[in-house]
């Protein structure tokens, strides 16, 4: 509680090896932050600016330089997040962000507008909850209204979105429309089986004589009172989290681009 380092919030909660560069500046909006949530194993760069009062984040993510977040509603981003640069996330109107998400450099999504002189007529002044499905990805340079992001929906590099984005569909261009129809589609159905050879595969690549990773397919081939071993469960995209370092190393081996896993959120 108080002021940790280069945070100021009354609830202060940083997870395990974790690491905020001395420049960067964690509060809120007049003063200490109500809460401030940081996962396990995230990166938050030199100059990042994060002036919310109630900001949580998950594991394995990174939040690269001169970002800037800021608004006086809750803004919570999943794990296994990937903000580029320069970046801009607006929560003034409330900001949600899934898991295994990618904003790339130089972004912005705004959940406000305003400005214009309403007592002079200005048509122009809203705040809109911004909600981003699991798997989105906004490749770079994008500019985002406060719209819907569905699963695995994606927008190419200099796109300006201002409608709703709908599952597993592409978009690009200004205004963003959906090219999906030309290019295909940003994830192509993969089977259970092919999933699990090529995860093999990777933990074959990582160490093959690992004794405390174990690749299953389902719930049932998972011993959850198990704390020797993690088991990734490529079902449901879930592991059974212990941080141990063997674990901690398997997963970034694993991002940015070969495999994101969530942990259970509970150990059953």
């Amino acid at each position: 509680m108080g002021i940790i380092n280069n945070i100021e919030a009354e609830i202060i909660e940083i997870g395990l090896n974790t690491f905020i560069e001395p420049t960067a500046r964690i509060r809120g909006v007049n003063g200490k932050a109500k809460r401030i949530i940081i996962g396990d194993n995230c990166y938050i760069g030199n100059d990042v600016q994060i002036i919310c009062d109630d900001f949580t984040l998950g594991d394995y993510c990174k939040i690269q330089h001169h970002t800037n977040i800021h608004g006086y509603l809750p803004c919570s981003i999943g794990h296994n997040a990937w903000i580029g640069q320069y970046t801009i996330i607006d929560s003034i109107g409330g900001m949600k962000i899934g898991n295994n998400c990618g904003i790339g450099a130089h972004s912005q999504l705004w959940s406000h507008i305003k400005f214009g002189d309403t007592l002079e007529g200005c048509n122009f002044l809203g705040e809109k909850k911004m909600e981003i499905g699991n798997d989105v990805w906004f490749v770079g340079h994008c500019i985002v209204s406060p719209i819907v992001a569905k699963d695995k929906s994606m927008a190419m590099v200099g796109s300006v979105v201002t409608k709703d984005m709908e599952y597993n569909t592409i978009y690009a261009g200004s205004p963003a429309q959906s090219i999906s129809s030309k290019i295909g589609l940003q994830f192509t159905e993969v089977t259970l089986e092919e999933k699990y050879l090529k995860m093999l595969a990777y933990l074959n690549q990582f160490d093959k004589n690992s004794k405390s990773l174990k690749i299953v397919k389902n719930n049932s081939e998972v011993d959850f009172s198990n704390s020797k071993i993690t088991y990734f469960n490529i079902y449901t995209r879930e592991y059974t989290k212990r941080n141990t370092d063997e674990e901690v190393a398997f997963m970034k081996f694993l991002l940015p681009d070969k495999a994101k896993f969530t942990p259970y959120d509970s150990i059953q």
